[in-house]
C-alpha cells in the first residue's frame, strides 16, 4: 500500500514559514516610509528587524519547553494568532515604542512556530519521506525573500506600509483556517522540561550542527542585510531587486534539488551548500566591477543558501533523536541570534572597513563551517543516512 504525501498540510506549514520569514524581513523593504511616519531615523527603525530576531532568540527554548505537552495544532494556531495580533498593532501604531513591542511579540510567535514546524512536518510522513517533507515546508523562506519582500515593498510604495502589514494579518487569519481544516493534529511530548533541553547538547552530533548553523547564518546575514549598500558601492544600487530575484530563483532550485536528495546525501549536500556560498562571497570580494560576475555570484549564493535551512534542520533532528524537539528549539535560538548578530557585525564592518569587507568576512566565517561538516561524519553529518538514533546516543542499522 502506498502512503500519500499530505501535500495540503505541508503547504500550510510552508505558508507558516513564509509568514514568519516575511514578517521578520518586511520592514527592510518599507524602512524609509516607516521611519518617516513614526518620526525616527532609519537606523533606529532598522532595529525593528533586530528586536524581532531577539524576541525569537530569547524565547524559543523556554517556550518550547513550556509547551512541549501541547497538541501541535493548538500550538501552531496560537503562534499564527500571535502573528495576526502583532502585525495588526504594527499596522495601527503611531508610536515607535509600541511598534517595537509589537515586533518583539511577533518574534516570540516566530520562536514558537519555528521550534515546532520542522518536527511537525517530519511526523506527518513516513521516515523515508521526512527530508522531502521538511524541504517542502522550508520553501517558505526563499519565496518570502525572493517574492514576498519585493511584493511587500511594491505594495508599501503604492498603498502605504500600514496596508502591507494589514495584509500580513489577513494572510495569518486565512492560514489559521487552512491549518484547522488541512493539518492533522498530533500530540505533544510529555516530560520535556529543562533537563531534556540542556541534555540535547550532550547527544552526539547536536553540538556540531548547532555550531555550523551559527556561523553559516552569521556569514549569510552579514552579507544579505547590507546587500543594497554593497551593490550601491559597485554602482548597481538600482539593480538590487534584480540581484535578489536571481538569488531567490536560485534558492528555489536549491530547495527542489535538496528535497529530492536529502534523504541520501545529507553530508555531501551540506558541504556543497557551504562551499557554494563561500565561492559566491569570494566572487563578490573580487573588485572587477563586472555586473555579470555579481549576477553569477547571486546565483551561486542562492544555490548554496536555499537548501541550507532544510539541511540544518534535518541534520539536527536526525542527530537529536528523542531530543529532536529540544535540539530544534536550540537551533531556532542560534539561528535568530546569528541573524541579529549579523546585522550588528555587518554594521560595524561597514562603518570601520567599508562595504568591501562584507563578502570577505562571510567567506572567512564559512571556513570553520566547512571544517566541522567535514569532520563530524559520525553523527552530525553522516556519510550515509538510514540509521536510527537511540536515546543512548548510539546508531544501529
Amino acid at each position: 500500500m502506498t502512503t500519500r504525501t499530505p501535500l495540503a498540510a505541508l503547504l500550510a506549514l510552508a505558508t507558516a514559514v513564509f509568514v514568519t520569514s516575511l514578517t521578520e524581513t518586511l520592514p527592510a523593504g518599507v524602512l524609509p516610509a516607516m521611519s518617516a511616519d513614526l518620526g525616527v531615523g532609519e537606523s533606529a527603525m532598522g532595529q525593528s528587524v533586530t528586536v524581532y530576531a531577539a524576541g525569537t532568540a530569547i524565547t524559543a527554548i523556554p517556550l518550547s519547553a513550556a509547551t512541549a505537552g501541547w497538541r501541535r495544532k493548538r500550538l501552531l494556531v496560537t503562534a499564527m494568532a500571535g502573528f495576526a495580533a502583532a502585525n495588526t498593532v504594527t499596522a495601527m501604531s503611531a508610536h515607535y515604542p509600541l511598534t517595537m513591542v509589537a515586533r518583539f511579540v511577533a518574534g516570540v510567535a516566530a520562536g514558537l512556530a519555528w521550534a515546532l514546524l520542522a518536527g511537525y512536518a517530519r511526523r506527518l510522513v513516513p521516515v523515508a519521506q521526512q527530508g522531502r517533507a521538511v524541504a517542502v515546508v522550508m520553501t517558505g523562506i526563499p519565496v518570502a525573500l525572493s517574492l514576498g519582500v519585493p511584493a511587500g515593498t511594491f505594495l508599501g510604495e503604492v498603498l502605504g506600509w500600514r496596508v502591507t502589514f494589514s495584509l500580513m494579518t489577513v494572510l495569518a487569519v486565512v492560514l489559521i483556517g487552512w491549518i484547522a481544516v488541512a493539518v492533522p493534529d498530533l500530540p505533544g511530548r510529555r516530560g520535556q522540561g529543562r533537563e531534556p533541553m540542556l541534555g540535547a547538547l550532550r547527544v552526539p552530533g547536536v553540538a556540531p550542527v548547532l555550531f555550523v548553523t551559527l556561523v553559516f547564518v552569521l556569514a549569510h546575514t552579514i552579507l544579505y542585510t547590507y546587500i543594497a549598500t554593497f551593490l550601491d558601492r559597485l554602482g548597481m544600487g538600482g539593480s538590487t531587486d534584480v540581484v535578489l530575484l536571481v538569488f531567490g530563483a536560485a534558492s528555489l532550485v536549491s530547495i527542489w534539488f535538496v528535497g529530492a536528495r536529502i534523504d541520501r546525501w545529507l553530508r555531501a549536500l551540506t558541504l556543497a551548500s557551504a562551499l557554494l556560498v563561500a565561492v559566491a562571497a569570494g566572487l563578490l570580494a573580487v573588485p572587477v566591477g563586472s555586473s555579470a560576475l555579481v549576477y553569477a555570484a547571486a546565483a551561486l549564493w542562492g544555490l548554496g543558501w536555499g537548501g541550507a535551512p532544510t539541511l540544518l534542520q534535518t541534520a539536527v533532528a536526525d542527530a537529536g533523536g528523542e531530543s529532536a524537539d529540544a535540539a530544534q528549539a536550540m537551533l531556532v535560538t542560534l539561528w535568530n541570534a546569528a541573524m541579529a548578530g549579523g546585522g550588528v557585525v555587518g554594521g560595524i564592518l561597514l562603518d570601520h572597513f567599508g562595504a568591501g569587507a562584507l563578502p570577505w568576512s562571510a567567506g572567512v566565517l564559512l571556513v570553520p563551517a566547512l571544517v566541522v561538516v567535514g569532520l563530524a561524519r559520525a553523527h552530525a553529518f553522516p556519510t550515509r543516512k538510514g540509521y536510527a538514533h537511540d536515546p543512548a546516543g548510539t546508531r544501529a542499522p
